[in-house]
């Protein structure tokens, strides 16, 4: 559990100080992809399916923010 507390840092820097908006949205989903472990294994530790449904909704979430910000930086258009 500390090195996916280790590479969300890693990912909140890059996502603070990338230096291009493309680094910025990779780190974004790096980051939400770590959070998904994170409670993936936290459920694991403590048995609950609670943080199992909970990582799904952010994997749901993370997906969608990507593709819609990768969109708009490619279209600077979000709605076609």
């Amino acid at each position: 559990m500390y090195v996916v507390g280790t590479a969300m840092l890693l990912a909140l820097w890059r996502l603070l100080r990338g230096p291009t908006v493309p680094d910025r949205i990779l780190a974004l989903d790096t980051l939400n992809v770590t959070a998904i472990a994170e409670l993936m294994l936290l459920g694991m530790h403590l048995k609950s399916a609670v943080y199992f449904e909970a990582a799904l909704v952010i994997a749901m979430l993370g997906f969608v923010s990507t593709v819609v910000l990768s969109k708009y930086v490619i279209r600077r258009d979000i709605v076609e």
